[in-house]
């Protein structure tokens, strides 16, 4: 005589489930992650201890061949004041974030800051946290 029990455990396995978890964890993952949009200029800033967080104002970047941008748009030296004048007159705050590569000669940095001074605009010199 044959005896089977009436419950029995069934060994198969459900994928379709799992994949469902899979896409809604990517979900998830997707729309929770910030987008961050990376700046056109190759410019290596140095490395500072006190770094904190601004809000983006108005930039101006001095690349490693002393090329001067504001904003992204390419301005000599001559034309820097005209330009950034015009440029915080379109930001209700008027602050000034400068992002100068570690090469840029210091007098560079001091030419440019002190067009930013005249302008009595609050001046933030991008820097990278320091690795401790």
């Amino acid at each position: 005589m044959k005896l089977t029990p009436k419950n029995q455990i069934k060994s198969d396995f459900s994928v379709f489930s799992m994949t469902d978890i899979v896409f809604l964890l990517l979900i998830f993952f997707m729309l929770t992650s910030q987008f961050v949009t990376p700046s056109g200029l190759d410019i290596s800033v140095p490395t500072s201890s006190a770094a904190t967080k601004v809000v983006q104002r108005v930039t101006i970047a001095i690349t490693k061949d002393l090329r001067h941008y504001i904003n992204g748009k390419e301005t000599s030296l001559q034309q820097l004041k005209s330009n950034l004048e015009a440029a915080l007159s379109q930001t209700s705050q008027g602050s000034v974030l400068l992002s100068v590569d570690k090469s840029v000669p210091v007098q560079n940095l001091i030419d440019v800051v002190s067009i930013v001074n005249e302008l009595k605009a609050p001046l933030t010199v991008i820097t990278r946290p320091a690795v401790r």
